[in-house]
């Protein structure tokens, strides 16, 4: 029997709530809308709008490749915005084709599998750079010293920005993605009066000190210079558009915030795997699976950091029985297809091995697949390949802390005791 990831077991769990996950993911509560309702309507407890689950593997390949029926463009979050809210705050996550189309063509070119295996080196001297302090210590956070650091680190890197700033862009990311758990953020979204910053990415003040930083890197491009990858979303696409200076601004607290935050949960549920698995690390050291990628994309599975995007009904249909009304949002809850035994063999236990594995972590059918996927699957699988290489033993020795969020679901704290070679 694998151990838990999940402390919850309430199969009636409130998942507009943003304490939903505060315990592990509410499988109990997906597995019971899996069975018995598998279009789920669901009242939101703030009192705006309610929503549709969408919860079935199946369901979720099929309804994400429908981007003509169920729509980006107004939110992708559970929150109700405005339209006005929505264009303020938009990046090409928020766009439908053939606007998504051509700035992700732009973007693609930094994040290509080809382009990302370049980084291999630069990510494997982060990750050992940082293990060679935390094994040092013996005892540590795990989530503070390796898996905070090295995604924006890396990101850094290919941003062109300097590695100084990286912890400084690593708390306002926090702060904007994680604007709900107080250990982040010093304005709770569900706590103080947020109506002053609906216009900003994730209604949240740091917004604003990401746009400043993001001016002056506006301002060298405006002037010629060249940072990282960043000048290629500002160059025009073959429509002959171009990336406005504010929708580069939440571009790039999207790039921030996304670009950190996913990356470090699947890093924190894989350190959790093998602290509370002693097989887990023996198999990676005998190297009893089928390839570093593969291992890689299990632990992804597992770890299920984004747990929905929401899209909105373009029209009136019908699904699974249910009449959904035009306008009508539409969570599709990617973490509940990841555990979908119809689609997934065992899909609670770990099996590095998997002869099929069709996880849905990165939103894969849909046009909106993560831009970042072959760069969060490279850092996932070196973290793995370093700690194999270099242990001997890890447990974890006090109580681990999940984000409080139903947005992006990880632990955040994690306490653990190595063995090193």
């Amino acid at each position: 029997m694998p151990f838990a990831f999940s402390r919850q077991t309430d199969p009636h769990v409130d998942l507009s709530s943003l304490d939903a996950f505060n315990d592990g993911a509410p499988f109990e509560t997906f597995a019971r809308m899996r069975r018995e309702d598998p279009m789920a309507w669901s009242e939101m407890t703030s009192g705006e709008n309610g929503f549709w689950s969408v919860t079935r593997h199946a369901d979720l390949l099929d309804l994400n490749r429908q981007a003509d029926l169920l729509s980006s463009a107004r939110g992708i979050r559970m929150e109700d915005q405005t339209m006005e809210e929505v264009e303020a705050r938009k990046t090409f996550q928020e766009t439908d084709a053939p606007h998504h189309r051509g700035f992700r063509a732009l973007v693609s070119k930094a994040f290509a599998k080809g382009t990302v295996a370049q980084f291999e080196d630069q990510i494997r001297s982060i990750v050992t750079n940082l293990l060679d302090v935390a094994l040092e210590e013996g005892e540590f956070d795990a989530v503070d010293r390796i898996a905070r650091r090295l995604p924006m680190q890396m990101l850094a890197q290919i941003m062109g920005v300097p590695q100084e700033d990286g912890p400084w862009l690593v708390d306002k990311g926090d702060a904007l993605i994680s604007n709900a758990d107080p250990d982040y953020t010093d304005f709770v979204v569900d706590q103080l009066d947020s109506d002053a910053y609906r216009m900003l990415p994730f209604r949240s003040p740091a917004a604003m000190d990401l746009f400043d930083y993001a001016n002056k890197l506006l301002d060298r491009m405006d002037a010629g210079e060249q940072i990282g990858v960043l000048n290629l979303v500002r160059e025009k696409t073959n429509s002959g558009t171009q990336m406005s200076r504010d929708e580069f601004r939440n571009f790039f607290c999207l790039l921030v915030a996304a670009g950190n935050d996913t990356t470090r949960y699947s890093i924190s549920a894989t350190i959790h795997a093998l602290a509370n698995d002693p097989a887990l690390l023996k198999r990676l050291q005998t190297g009893d699976f089928h390839s570093w990628e593969g291992a890689a994309d299990e632990m992804i599975r597992y770890a299920s950091p984004t747990t929905h995007f929401r899209r909105t009904a373009t029209r009136d249909f019908t699904f699974h029985g249910k009449q959904v009304r035009e306008g009508d949002k539409v969570l599709l809850w990617f973490i509940s297809g990841n555990r979908d035994e119809t689609a997934i063999a065992d899909p609670y236990a770990i099996d590095l091995g998997r002869e099929r594995n069709p996880f849905l972590s990165f939103g894969q059918g849909g046009p909106h697949i993560c831009l970042g996927m072959w760069l969060a699957k490279l850092e996932v699988a070196i973290v793995m390949q370093e700690l194999a290489k270099r242990l001997t033993g890890i447990e974890q020795v006090a109580d681990h802390a999940y984000l409080r969020s139903n947005f992006i679901h990880g632990i955040k704290h994690l306490p653990v005791r190595v063995s090193a070679r």
